[in-house]
């Protein structure tokens, strides 16, 4: 539990370290073209790190249930949640999102955070939402894991349908 919580607040640091660089308006003049998608990865780790604190929280704190198996999910969300945040950036870059809200002053990037932390923040229901968009735009196939199907693959089960996945 302690390592979890050591790593995460790791992550917190270097991230409010990133923030405070862009709010000073240090970032490298090199790293300038690219500052939106390193905010939003930025935003996408804050929603996960809060998720995950509320997580260790919740399991140590309220259902005293604390299970170490669960470490390597506490060391890979950060991960899962910084490419959920560049990947909200990508969509709203896209136009496959919209923001539903009225605009203000610098809302367009505000906006792009804040997905990014939501994206971050609910990693899983961010992932449903884009195999949604994919699925309705491209008709793609949903994921079995958007299907609700977490039975584990084996190839030599007959039941299994490889077909559009």
């Amino acid at each position: 539990m302690k390592r979890a919580i050591l790593y995460l607040l790791l992550w917190l640091a270097a991230i409010a370290g990133l923030i405070a660089l862009d709010l000073r308006n240090g970032f490298p003049q090199w790293l300038d073209p690219f500052r939106i998608w390193v905010i939003s990865g930025a935003m996408g780790v804050l929603g996960g790190i809060l998720y995950c604190l509320r997580a260790v929280y919740l399991s140590v704190a309220v259902r005293r249930d604390w299970d170490d198996r669960w470490l390597y999910w506490y060391f890979l969300r950060p991960f899962a949640s910084l490419i959920s945040g560049f990947l909200a950036c990508l969509f709203l870059k896209a136009g496959l999102i919209a923001l539903g809200s009225t605009p203000g002053e610098g809302s367009p990037v505000i906006g792009f955070y804040a997905l990014a932390a939501i994206a971050g923040l609910n990693v899983d229901r961010f992932v449903a939402k884009i195999e949604d968009v994919a699925q309705a735009t491209w008709g793609i196939k949903l994921s079995r894991a958007a299907r609700g199907d977490f039975r584990p693959y084996r190839e030599d089960d007959p039941r299994e349908e490889r077909k559009g996945e």
